[in-house]
């Protein structure tokens, strides 16, 4: 196409490292963070047999290595699994925040104020001081299966099985199959989505549900040609390609850890099944009107790509993909 080489891989590669991508020494200091934490409570847990806290897990984006740097100052900069050790999981979700919030305290002594512990309706949320950086310790009941599976507390108040581990396990599998390329796509994509919502806040798409769409082009393809993860401008366009001609109603089913006869079927208007949970739609609340509103968006940006393929200037093909990624494109 006449202008693809104005916004080619190399320059989305730039731009991802420049303005989307965790820096490399914040990355390290969420890990050296969350780690810190990890051992501290783990030392908590040694030291009082009885204690109800199992095990924890790093998760979420930053465990993934699917973050992006953050804007405003708001929302979560990593996450940590806390596994306790229930009977069932019927117990109050609100208990269980209670009960952790005071033992996260409790752990960090004298060194921390009140107002460094933040719980949400799913979370206790954690602030370190010398940094700023905000963890999340989200409960995870904990009934003795293997693989870390237990049921996470989401943010409705549902209680939903999944486990850490293979999450981490299903996005490696396919990072090493496919290279680096592949998860910095995701958060190419997740960009989009954020700069999307900026624009239209009624937009649903969450970051787990772009994890996934990746994941299952990566082993299916698309088009009869493999996901381009080599490619970031073939690549976008292929996943955005994707969702306008299925509408997102094809549904999505991974067999990693479970065989396809095991998905409970539902009528949602979007179906993408948790690769490690058969029951767990992870589109589900999503709407009819939500759906719609996602495919319309992704068919309006694959349309501004088309047209920043044949730009016949350098400029207006960038203020076109400035469209996707916002004012900032292509940082330079």
């Amino acid at each position: 196409m006449a202008g693809e080489s104005y916004v080619d891989h190399e320059v989305l590669k730039a731009f991802a490292k420049n303005k989307v991508n965790v820096p490399k020494e914040e990355a390290k200091e969420r890990r050296r963070q969350v780690n810190y934490l990890r051992e501290r409570l783990e030392d908590y847990i040694a030291a009082h047999p009885d204690f109800d806290l199992v095990k924890l897990r790093a998760s979420g984006s930053t465990a993934k290595h699917t973050a992006i740097r953050r804007r405003g100052g708001t929302g979560s900069d990593a996450d940590v699994a806390a596994y306790l050790r229930v009977g069932g999981p019927d117990i109050g979700v609100s208990t269980v925040l209670a009960w952790l919030e005071e033992r996260c305290k409790e752990v960090y002594g004298k060194t921390k104020v009140a107002g460094d512990f933040k719980p949400s309706d799913h979370a206790v949320g954690i602030t370190m001081r010398g940094s700023g950086l905000k963890i999340d310790v989200v409960p995870v009941l904990y009934t003795g299966e293997p693989d870390d599976r237990g049921y996470l507390v989401t943010s409705g108040g549902t209680k939903v099985l999944t486990s850490v581990t293979l999450h981490l396990r299903f996005i490696e599998k396919r990072k090493g199959e496919a290279g680096d390329g592949y998860r910095e796509l995701i958060r190419l994509l997740k960009a989009w989505i954020r700069e999307s919502k900026e624009g239209d806040p009624e937009l649903r798409c969450k970051s787990f549900l772009i994890e996934l769409l990746v994941a299952h082009l990566w082993d299916v393809g698309w088009n009869g040609k493999p996901l381009q993860v080599d490619d970031y401008p073939q690549a976008i366009e292929q996943v955005l390609s994707y969702i306008v001609r299925t509408g997102l109603k094809t549904p999505i089913v991974f067999t990693d850890y479970y065989t396809a006869d095991d998905v409970r079927t539902t009528t949602d208007p979007i179906r993408v099944w948790d690769p490690v949970n058969p029951e767990n739609n992870v589109a589900r609340g999503y709407t009819e009107f939500d759906r719609q509103r996602l495919v319309n968006h992704a068919k309006a940006t694959l349309d501004t790509l088309t047209t920043a393929a044949y730009a016949t200037t350098k400029s207006e093909a960038l203020d076109l993909w400035r469209e996707l990624f916002g004012p900032t494109f292509p940082g330079e």
